[in-house]
């Protein structure tokens, strides 16, 4: 069966290329961009909210690069069919290993297969926690596949065959997986180079260094009664890197105990 065309979103500039323009059959890329390829039966969707902001001018700029592959296209029979009912029985219905199967092969085609140089992550409440330290570890890698599941999930011969590695955002249960890889997506293209103006903001950032992030204030230095802690007004850059840390740690305690705790054995 012919695949469905995917949907590529970004400013476009052709790699150099020996291959004659006629047998060309894939969109072309963006020359040394980040890239991920969606795999999901609502590509509409995309690019969303990653069309706004700094993430929106990195995509029109052609710092990274999106593409949509339609579960839809690769449907079974005469209604497109994409589910079926859970084997053993049980309610909702499960994404078909032969319409996930054919998908993910054309999100394949011209990807590194280790799994270092480009993930492949299927938005699961399942899956392992996203944390800073994965969207780090995805900035670098050359790009990324990620599966939109929906209904009661994807067949697990599918995320067998494909070395999927499943990943949450929460333990909470969305509709589908477009909102969680969206996220997922935000945190990742946000640590690619020159996304952000200011390169400074990553690093002091909450969970970069396991610990929430201090309290930030600016202009007017006096509202509704409140005014700025003085000492962020002394210019003693020392002073106000000790006061940083120490909200830092104290926030950090009472709002999560868990990432305290593992900072204290980090340090030990």
């Amino acid at each position: 069966m012919a695949d469905k065309p995917s949907k590529s979103h970004g400013r476009l500039a052709v790699r150099p290329t020996l291959k004659p323009t006629e047998l060309m059959t894939d969109r072309p890329d963006l020359a040394g961009a980040w890239k991920v390829k969606i795999v999901t039966l609502f590509p509409e969707t995309f690019p969303g909210v990653l069309g706004s902001s700094l993430t929106g001018k990195a995509l029109q700029d052609g710092l990274w690069q999106l593409e949509t592959i339609e579960l839809r296209g690769f449907g079974i029979g005469k209604h497109k069919d994409v589910d079926a009912k859970p084997a053993g029985g049980g309610a909702g219905l499960v994404l078909k290993p032969d319409v996930v199967g054919p998908a993910m092969e054309q999100a394949r085609r011209g990807t590194p297969l280790n799994p270092n140089a480009w993930p492949v992550i299927y938005m699961s409440p399942r899956g392992k926690p996203f944390t800073q330290k994965m969207a780090q570890n995805f900035a670098k890698a050359e790009g990324m596949t990620v599966l939109c599941g929906r209904f009661e999930g994807v067949d697990e011969r599918v995320l067998e065959e494909y070395n999927i590695q499943e990943v949450s955002i929460g333990d909470f249960v969305l509709t589908g997986g477009e909102i969680a890889a969206q996220a997922m997506i935000d945190a990742t293209v946000r640590l690619l180079p020159n996304v952000l103006g200011n390169a400074d903001s990553t690093v002091e950032e909450s969970f970069s260094n396991g610990l929430l992030e201090h309290p930030q204030y600016t202009k007017p230095t006096e509202w509704k009664g409140r005014k700025i802690p003085e000492v962020l007004q002394s210019g003693h850059h020392g002073k106000v890197d000790a006061w940083r840390r120490e909200q830092s740690e104290k926030i950090t305690k009472e709002r999560r105990p868990d990432l305290w705790a593992a900072h204290l054995d980090k340090e030990d």
